[in-house]
């Protein structure tokens, strides 16, 4: 999409907003500008060329000179995604209105979660949101559904078993061959007959009898494809086999640098290593090599065009969606030991201080020395020996790790330490959320539930890939004149949610001041504060809520979280497309070549940030369906909890001891009749007085474990 093309939807946007919350209401031109803060002559001259597109569209009337009103008796046409919830309700989010438009279950016509809708948007009820009806379904997100197939004697039908599906597909006698019940089936939409209220399906294939819907479901429900077209897995296999020893001779030779992986244990995509060269007693030559991806996935290639569409790899609890084929992910780009690899370069001349003296970018070839796994990194680090004993190696062996990796990492992680201190000292936000990791045995169910917090190894690494995201980005806009850019950015956090998370955080004694000037050191004294104690996962997770969402995008806003002025993602190709064209950009950049045009990469970066958001859905999902199946034989349980969200439907608790999340609806809330208060909260009872609001700790007993809505249902005991 073009820049002006943005520009003018964003304005109509805004436009319709002026009129959908005041909707009775009739405006001329100049409250319009007045409303939106636009007060010079081009830009009033801009909204009347919009209220004249706007009124050719319908979207607006003039009811008298100068005056304009909604037209449609105050409705309007948008165009969005429809979201739909496990109560069957919709939401649909789109360019040409600030808020979502509620669609309730009646008005979905035919509309499945995630398809692009026109939509009618109603007249809001009193400080409510707006509502609509869909009119037409402009794209369907997917076109293929799983579930489970049941056979009649005339007839069968397959049930999605999904809380977002409110349909099951009906399939006639003749399309049933020689499916069974209970096989799990993949099934597509054969017609949908207008007055009929199930679509008639075709069943394309079966996937076992036994297989697990709601973990399959929820790879269909987010589109994401296990298996690569047979092109780009033979592309990968052709890459493989290249002879790359010309490649080698023309990069700068890095192979006698001491270098090392550190990575997770189940970790086989090594997407970066570490070089370490002490130069002299104060300086150090710190080498952050990144997998030379865009050297094996060319542009316009079917390994790219595949890349592309997939955007990012997908880390479900039981399995990894890769981003490009195993041939490629866990072999010709991963830095595995003791073998040649060719690398794109961010090299660093860095004193004790952590500042950096010289920096240069390049393409090399490496051959790392170790691969550690973090809590083999962390021992050495802690322990300051060679040794890694047999409780902590990756092996189960005892081993000696080569020469001079101990000193490598002690006095890299000194570095990184003053590194992070002076980020921290500029605003940047430091959460230590704790990492919910399940044991699963043979057959992928949960045995257990873990916590994993970052140690002194993580942190290392986590400093030295944001000193050489946040370098390149700097590189490039020193560089160029008009740099066509890939940047990370992330918005300032949302200021109603900021005192929701202010009014939440005292009621455990804590406090957080927004009038001071850094509210980022303020965050930063609350998550300090509340770390070790039993609130600190809830205020953890409100404060993450509280900001913005991070994107990609060519347009520079800086890194507020981070708190850099320049920031990108170059450094784990392997599982991110957008670090593939940041090493395109910065490769041109460093040649002096062309570089790709602006409008070109801004869509694949807005590409990039819709499959990172369906990505993150699919892992939440993964999470859910995980804690679901961990607590299915712990019905009637009692818990510890403490209330970590308030709905209409009822609230949240978060089980103190595993961190499940499971649901206590309203109407099961006992002794009175409890009224739900949307700007404080929190349910308060009518005769008590009895409140239930974000924070408070309860007693609950599990009720229910349901594996296709994904919840847990709590009642609370007194």
């Amino acid at each position: 999409m073009s820049k002006k093309k943005k520009h003018q939807i964003d304005l109509e946007r805004k436009i319709a907003n002026v009129f959908l919350k005041n909707p009775n209401k009739e405006f001329n031109y100049k409250q319009i500008s007045a409303a939106l803060k636009v007060n010079d002559t081009k830009g009033r001259n801009e909204i009347i060329k919009m209220i004249s597109k706007m009124i050719n569209k319908k979207k607006l009337i003039s009811p008298a000179r100068g005056k304009y009103a909604l037209s449609n008796n105050q409705n309007i046409i948008i165009e969005g995604v429809l979201e739909i919830t496990a109560s069957g309700k919709g939401y649909v989010v789109s360019d040409q209105i600030e808020e979502d438009v509620m669609i309730e279950p009646r008005r979905l016509n035919k509309a499945f979660n995630g398809d692009r809708v026109e939509v009618l948007v109603r007249q809001r009820r009193e400080k409510g949101k707006p509502e609509g009806e869909v009119l037409e379904i402009k794209k369907r997100k997917k076109e293929k559904f799983i579930g489970v197939f049941e056979r009649k004697e005339d007839y069968g039908f397959v049930n999605t078993r999904n809380a977002r599906m409110y349909t099951d597909f009906f399939i006639k006698k003749e399309d049933i061959g020689n499916y069974k019940t209970g096989e799990t089936v993949v099934v597509e939409i054969k017609k949908w007959e207008e007055k009929k209220e199930s679509p008639e399906g075709r069943i394309l294939k079966s996937i076992g009898e036994k297989k697990e819907v709601e973990a399959y479901s929820i790879l269909y429900e987010h589109g994401l494809s296990v298996e690569f077209p047979n092109k780009v897995e033979k592309e990968a296999e052709k890459k493989s086999k290249e002879n790359n020893d010309n490649e080698i001779k023309e990069r700068k030779d890095m192979r006698d640098a001491l270098t090392f992986t550190i990575d997770p244990d189940d970790a086989k995509d090594f997407d970066d290593a570490i070089s370490f060269v002490e130069e002299k007693e104060n300086l150090f030559e710190i080498g952050v090599h990144i997998a030379d991806v865009s050297f094996f996935v060319k542009e316009g290639t079917e390994l790219d065009k595949e890349a592309k569409s997939r955007a990012t790899s997908v880390y479900l609890v039981d399995r990894v969606i890769p981003m490009l084929p195993e041939t490629l992910s866990n072999n010709l780009c991963s830095l595995r030991p003791n073998e040649d690899k060719l690398t794109f370069s961010a090299i660093f001349k860095i004193n004790k201080k952590g500042e950096v003296k010289e920096e240069r970018f390049g393409k090399t070839v490496i051959r790392s020395n170790e691969r550690l796994s973090y809590q083999e990194a962390k021992f050495l680090i802690d322990s300051k020996t060679a040794i890694i004993p047999k409780e902590v190696s990756l092996n189960n062996k005892e081993r000696k790790v080569e020469k001079g990796i101990t000193k490598a990492l002690l006095e890299t992680n000194e570095i990184a330490e003053k590194i992070r201190k002076k980020r921290i000292g500029q605003g940047a936000i430091i959460f230590d959320k704790t990492e919910i990791k399940f044991e699963l045995d043979e057959n992928k169910h949960p045995t257990k539930i873990r916590f994993k917090k970052a140690e002194n190894a993580n942190k290392l690494i986590e400093e030295l890939m944001l000193l050489a995201n946040k370098r390149v980005a700097e590189r490039v806009q020193k560089f160029e004149k008009k740099p066509n850019f890939v940047y990370r950015v992330h918005d300032k956090p949302d200021q109603e949610k900021l005192k929701n998370l202010k009014t939440t955080v005292e009621r455990f004694g804590h406090s957080l001041n927004l009038s001071k000037g850094s509210v980022a050191k303020e965050l930063n004294a609350l998550l300090l504060a509340v770390n070790g104690k039993k609130e600190q996962n809830l205020i953890d997770t409100l404060t993450i809520r509280s900001m913005s969402k991070a994107e990609y995008t060519t347009k520079n806003i800086g890194h507020y979280g981070l708190s850099f002025s320049h920031y990108t993602h170059f450094t784990s190709p392997i599982r991110r497309y957008p670090d593939v064209l940041v090493h395109r950009v910065l490769e041109a950049s460093l040649n002096k070549t062309k570089i790709k045009n602006e409008e070109e990469l801004e869509e694949l970066a807005e590409h990039s940030t819709e499959k990172e958001i369906h990505a993150t859905k699919a892992e939440r999902d993964s999470i859910k369906l995980t804690q679901v199946k961990y607590m299915q034989d712990k019905i009637g349980k009692r818990y510890e909890a403490v209330i970590s969200g308030v709905i209409q439907r009822g609230v949240f608790v978060e089980v103190v001891d595993n961190k499940c999340e499971g649901l206590v609806k309203a109407k099961d809330l006992a002794g009175d009749f409890y009224v739900y208060d949307l700007k404080n909260h929190m349910f308060q009872g009518e005769r008590t007085g009895k409140k239930y609001q974000l924070g408070d700790e309860v007693s609950v007993v599990l009720q229910g474990a349901d594996l296709i809505k994904k919840q847990l249902d709590f009642q609370v005991v007194s």
